[in-house]
């Protein structure tokens, strides 16, 4: 029975219509393909469904009190669809997305204000992670992350410029420390480490042809890269961060900023996403909204 679902739509049709022709023309079938269906649909439930004669049809009362349950479900089901569509034509309904709490700051919510205005009908559902998820399995409808964990089966828009991290210390800290001036200094001070699920994240040092990765070691490590400059800035130790999201502490001197010339810039953020494929009007609405302008 589970594909009888149209046949029954369609009995539902001829049963109104009074009539197989008209009903065929509405359904742009053959009135004798119809006629067909009907009468399997009837050999199947063991029961007749309408009563015909050479001029007219009508449903019996197994037919009538059929429809009774069947018309509102019918209905129900054309309304579900009409709205299913209209996520395909007009921006609305949820978006499902996960996304790092620091892109969050960063791409989400300075736009966030005027995108709802823009579009009122849609919600969005931001959940945080730091860690590169599998969409598809995880039922999200898109993502933002770093370009570099990003598999290449995506499709992938650039919503940040380039960035660079910025490995920081507070005042109060290095009044007892010595600032390091190389990667390699770092053994003799308290670093504050940030971790994802599967690890703790290793600082990655450039300069000219030289490369050195440092695994951070000292009194904590977060999950959360917010806490790590609350840590920093109460002279727990050095961390890092995005430089972006860092230069206001620093210009106002509550953050001293090290080992500049040894942070190189790399892929910013991207949303990500994995078909162009009948993609719902809402998504293309966040794509065009997050979207980098040239």
């Amino acid at each position: 029975m589970r594909n009888d679902l149209g046949v029954l739509s369609a009995f539902a049709i001829v049963a109104g219509e009074r009539s197989f022709t008209r009903a065929a023309i509405r359904l742009g079938v053959s009135q004798s393909a119809l006629s067909h269906s009907i009468r399997g649909l009837e050999k199947r439930l063991g029961l007749q469904l309408l009563a015909r004669t050479t001029r007219s049809v009508s449903p019996t009362a197994a037919g009538t009190a059929l429809l009774q349950d069947l018309a509102p479900a019918l209905e129900r089901i054309e309304r579900a669809v009409a709205e299913t569509r209209k996520q395909r034509e007009s921006p609305a309904g949820r978006i499902r997305l996960i996304i790092p709490r620091t892109a969050t700051q960063m791409v989400i919510l300075p736009k966030l204000a005027r995108f709802a205005r823009t579009y009122p009908e849609i919600v969005l559902e931001v959940t945080s992670s730091n860690d590169p998820v599998d969409l598809v399995a995880g039922e999200y409808d898109a993502g933002v992350q770093l370009g570099e964990f990003i598999q290449r089966d995506m499709i992938a828009v650039r919503v940040t410029q380039e960035m660079r991290l910025a490995v920081v210390g507070s005042p109060q800290y290095f009044k007892s420390r010595n600032i390091p001036r190389d990667p390699q200094d770092l053994k003799d001070h308290s670093c504050i480490g940030f971790r994802f699920n599967n690890g703790l994240y290793r600082w990655e040092f450039e300069k000219g042809r030289k490369a050195l990765t440092v695994s951070p070691q000292g009194p904590a490590s977060f999950d959360d890269p917010d806490l790590v400059i609350q840590a920093v800035l109460k002279g727990v130790g050095i961390g890092t961060a995005m430089e972006e999201t860092l230069r206001s502490m620093i210009s106002e001197g509550r953050l001293i900023q090290v080992l500049r010339d040894w942070c190189p810039t790399f892929q910013g953020y991207f949303l990500y996403y994995p078909s162009r494929r009948n993609q719902p009007a809402a998504l293309s609405a966040l794509i065009d909204t997050l979207r980098l302008s040239d």
